[in-house]
């Protein structure tokens, strides 16, 4: 595969994760802030999805309606939903012959979908709940369209790779988020309702219930979302699957490409797998997710350099 269109599917599945994966923490964020609005600051998640200064953010970090329209809709705002739906349908249009028509059909629709005037007014004026769950279920649709029409050739792989690599640092930020908002308050039942909704921003809280039975600590929780294997959106999960559909990239690849990125993958793997925090510590729990989401940006830039020719 050409090194420009493989740059462009992988970028593709980055940029669709990321939206999925900021719309998720954005509806949790929000359906908190109604339980305790008057401790409510959308600054956290400002600073991952959005380019404003201090002063910029501490003018709409507590405005909900602004704060959804800039995350959501800004068009100034790069790191928007709406810009990185739209670099990913214009990417996708260079690169038909290597996707699906109803994977292109899909984007596109999204597309068209958060470019409707109705979904600025509802963010803005209504209840934002029922337009940020129908960009979240389209991105859903998207994932599975994906993966039930595209062949399981090097496309495939490339787009499930950047996908995974951008499931792996939303995990590592939303748990840095709410980690360290447990560490500066300690109150009773702040914790447990902090927990909740770090798992709810990264769809585990169903998961969750089901193993562990409602009784929400920071050990399990970590155990969840860091290490079980068996949970898509855990870090382990996500980096087994990366490397398991970059292994699959080995006959086509030249050999010190590979071994340079086995080696990055398998370390990062290794980290994760072999490395206990301790949950109580949190300068070093916040230390361990730092670390992770160096290496992890690591293995993306080392992709654009030995796979896509980037410089």
């Amino acid at each position: 595969m050409l090194s420009r269109v493989a740059d462009t599917i992988f970028w593709l599945g980055r940029y669709m994760e990321r939206t999925s994966g900021m719309l998720q923490a954005i509806f949790t964020q929000y359906i908190s802030s109604q339980d305790d609005p008057e401790e409510n600051t959308w600054r956290p998640l400002l600073k991952i999805y959005g380019e404003l200064t201090d002063p910029e953010i501490e003018a709409i970090e507590n405005h909900s309606p602004k704060a959804l329209d800039y995350m959501i809709l800004n068009r100034s705002n790069q790191a928007s939903a709406f810009n990185t739906i739209t670099f990913s349908r214009e990417n996708a249009r260079g690169i038909q012959d290597h996707i699906t028509k109803e994977v292109w059909q899909c984007l596109n629709d999204y597309y068209h979908l958060i470019r409707a005037d109705h979904l600025h007014y509802e963010l803005f004026y209504g209840d934002p709940v029922a337009p940020i769950d129908m960009l979240i279920k389209h991105g859903l649709l998207f994932t599975g369209t994906v993966d039930n029409t595209m062949t399981r050739g090097e496309g495939f792989n490339f787009i499930h790779i950047g996908k995974l690599i951008e499931r792996a640092i939303h995990t590592t930020d939303v748990t840095r988020i709410k980690m360290n908002e447990i560490a500066l308050r300690r109150h009773e039942g702040f914790e447990g309702a902090k927990l909740r909704y770090l798992l709810y921003s990264l769809f585990g809280f169903e998961v969750y219930l089901k193993i562990y039975k409602g009784n929400f600590t920071k050990r399990h929780t970590l155990d969840l979302i860091l290490y079980n294997t068996d949970f898509p959106h855990s870090l382990l999960y996500s980096l087994e699957r990366l490397f398991r559909y970059f292994t699959r990239l080995k006959n086509d690849s030249l050999p010190e490409n590979f071994e340079r990125l086995e080696y990055l993958i398998g370390k990062t793997m290794n980290h994760i797998k072999y490395s206990k925090v301790d949950e109580s510590n949190s300068a070093e729990l916040d230390l361990y997710l730092s670390q992770t989401r160096i290496d992890l940006f690591e293995i993306s830039s080392t992709f654009g350099k030995h796979y896509f020719g980037n410089t």
